[in-house]
């Protein structure tokens, strides 16, 4: 006897969608969400969605009709509750579109709980679309299985960052010009946490005096080389999971 195909399959589509879902509520997808699952991945009444509201959790949902301009789909089971993401912040200076995009797909995908985008003197750019940010970052979680998005807020000054600071966090500073290794003052450090990744040219020196004197400062290396501003955060997300983050407790 042929054993019952698994529901929903794992070759679900995965969208986010405005919350809170329940079972048995019908909701209504439009725009391009709409055209991803009816043009795309050509969806058809009983079909398998999987849907998140970064709210409930995720839900195993089934497609009650499949328009041009809408689909409209039922959740039927939450698979998962809303999982709980690691206190752990990136503090990235803002990089040309492409590097800074892939930024926010990668913590995104690691794990973040918040990205914080900053303006320094050096920067190359000086302003972030929003709702791009947001796309890149909900498109990253459907993708890598997330049920609650990163916090993305607006971007900002270095110097607002840290006049604002609070208090019960640590902000882990990579500096090109040496600090601690940073793994093992990510290991030995419990609570709340922070990154903070300039841009290419590196912070200057009135930055890095600010940065260093900051009460919650901890200067980091990320090792012998330089790195590029996108290569420095997702390493530095990357080792903090692994070391500190959830990697070892969930056995990824």
């Amino acid at each position: 006897m042929a054993a019952t195909p698994a529901w929903p399959p794992r070759s679900a589509p995965r969208l986010f969608v405005p919350g809170p879902l329940a079972a048995a509520t019908p909701v209504s997808v439009e725009g391009g969400q709409a055209h991803y699952l009816s043009k795309v991945m050509r969806v058809a009444p009983g079909d398998a969605v999987v849907l998140c509201d970064d709210l409930t959790g995720e839900w195993a949902s089934r497609v009650i009709s499949a328009g041009k301009r809408d689909v409209v789909l039922e959740p039927a089971e939450c698979l998962r509750p809303r999982e709980q993401v690691p206190d752990f912040w990136l503090c990235a200076a803002l990089l040309k579109k492409p590097n800074f995009d892939l930024v926010l797909e990668k913590a995104t995908e690691l794990g973040v709980r918040r990205i914080l985008p900053l303006i320094t003197r050096r920067c190359v750019a000086d302003k972030l679309n929003p709702d791009r940010a947001r796309t890149i970052v909900t498109e990253a979680a459907e993708q890598c299985a997330r049920t609650a998005l990163p916090e993305l807020a607006p971007a900002m000054k270095l110097d607002a960052l840290l006049r604002d600071w609070p208090e019960d966090r640590a902000l882990f500073f990579a500096d090109e010009q040496g600090g601690s290794p940073a793994a093992g003052m990510f290991s030995a450090h419990a609570g709340a946490a922070a990154l903070l990744i300039g841009p290419e040219g590196g912070f200057d020196d009135q930055e890095r005096a600010a940065i260093r004197a900051h009460p919650q400062a901890r200067a980091i290396t990320l090792g012998p080389r330089i790195l590029r501003g996108e290569t420095a955060s997702i390493a530095g997300c990357a080792l903090w999971m692994a070391v500190a983050g959830d990697w070892a407790t969930n056995g990824n």
